[in-house]
């Protein structure tokens, strides 16, 4: 149907944009004050960009991603989060080769087909920052920090970070083991895709949607219990920091994040608002992600907050702002050399930061005032013959009814002034 967008899309109309500019203008002058400068990818990028990057046995890559053959036959696939994009310009670019870390952010919509609802859409919108270059926990609190001010200056209630450690590939190994071992018993009641995950990655069963896989999964061996001296020193050093930092936490053994670029520290933002979804923000440490598309071993760490999520957290909460986007002023005209002669004086009031808006269809005087009230003009003027020799006009307060007449040429600072 051509009046009717995609499932799972959603139009962002103009009573609306200005949520969107509020957030992004928040998230924009945090991200500065931290040191995170914009980025921006394309939409598309190769599709084995995400099979490498984001692991081709997660959810994502198997069943989610917006994946076609462009006109040259080549699988290009619509980007499904932030990351591995952000990672392909930071080698493309030789953004290594600059100042270390390279500290990123980025506001982007991304694409999953997924089943829609509330604050999980096919088309949606992530914010996400990035950081290349630091192994050291600093930068994981640094990075949660970030998270936790940009959701506490939103405004966004009833927060909890849970936080947990993935260890690395070599922890990993033993506990993929581990994992197999318990899972062995119940490889008939798995679904098919983690039947398929058994050998491949067990770790990814885990992260199942599936309710019996889930199930299963709640007694199996925890990750922590697992990691090596290395990794839980630098756990350990990412709680002092966060303390440091006055972040409050709590340790969550089941997070695994359901990409396999993950490496040691993981984080969740959750809200227990109704009909918020949950997780408001998620992310970690991913110190193979460069290495394993194609370039030299650079550690980095980073995080997604979906955009739809954090206003519908806001609504529930009562915290959005209320935005005026009323026009400063209307414009009436009787006859033509007053039509004419308001586009002029219009233009000059648009350059004085004086929102103006004027008729185009014709109407009559009375059909003018109509329309200035529906758009909830705070003033109007209605200029003819008289008030264009006079250069005075009768400008209207339009919520009090009042009147008064005013110079043409002094109308922007009268109604700057009130």
């Amino acid at each position: 149907m051509l009046t009717k967008a995609p499932r799972g899309t959603n139009d962002i109309l103009p009573r609306d944009v200005a949520k969107w500019h509020y957030i992004e203008e928040k998230i924009k002058k945090i991200c500065t004050n931290y040191g995170y400068s914009e980025i921006r990818t394309p939409v598309f990028e190769h599709t084995e960009l995400f099979e490498r990057g984001v692991g081709d046995t997660t959810d994502v890559v198997q069943k989610e991603m917006y994946t076609f053959l462009d006109k040259g036959e080549r699988s290009i696939t619509l980007r499904p989060e932030g990351t591995a994009g952000a990672a392909r310009a930071f080698l493309e670019h030789n953004l290594y080769a600059e100042a270390l870390p390279s500290k990123l952010y980025y506001n982007i919509s991304c694409y999953r087909y997924e089943k829609p609802q509330a604050g999980r859409l096919r088309e949606f919108h992530q914010f996400g920052v990035e950081c290349y270059g630091s192994k050291g926990p600093a930068v994981d609190a640094e990075i949660i920090t970030l998270a936790g001010v940009v959701l506490k200056e939103l405004g966004v209630p009833g927060l909890k970070l849970n936080i947990n450690s993935i260890g690395c590939p070599q922890c990993r190994s033993k506990y993929n083991e581990a994992l197999k071992e318990y899972f062995k018993d119940h490889l008939d009641t798995l679904c098919d895709t983690c039947k398929g995950r058994y050998e491949k990655n067990p770790l990814r069963i885990l992260d199942c949607k599936s309710p019996i896989c889930k199930e299963i999964g709640e007694s199996a061996p925890m990750l922590l219990d697992y990691i090596c001296p290395e990794c839980s020193e630098h756990f350990e050093m990412v709680k002092k920091y966060l303390e440091a930092s006055g972040m409050e936490y709590s340790i969550d053994p089941t997070i695994v994040r359901g990409l396999d670029y993950y490496t040691k520290t993981v984080l969740e933002f959750k809200t227990e608002l109704p009909g918020t979804q949950g997780t408001v923000c998620g992310g970690g440490r991913y110190d193979g992600l460069i290495e394993e598309l194609g370039g030299s071993s650079i550690p980095g760490i980073g995080f997604g907050m979906g955009m739809e999520r954090i206003i519908l957290a806001m609504e529930a909460a009562g915290v959005m702002p209320e935005f005026d986007n009323t026009p400063d002023l209307f414009v009436a005209t009787i006859g033509e050399a007053a039509d004419v002669y308001s586009m002029g004086l219009i233009k000059k009031l648009r350059e004085e930061n004086i929102s103006v808006i004027r008729d185009y269809l014709d109407r009559s005087l009375k059909a003018q005032m109509k329309y200035s009230d529906k758009m909830n003009s705070k003033f109007s003027i209605v200029l003819g013959d008289t008030e264009i020799e006079e250069g005075k006009a009768k400008l209207k307060n339009m919520a009090t009814g009042e009147a008064v007449e005013v110079e043409l040429s002094g109308i922007a600072e009268i109604i700057k002034g009130r």
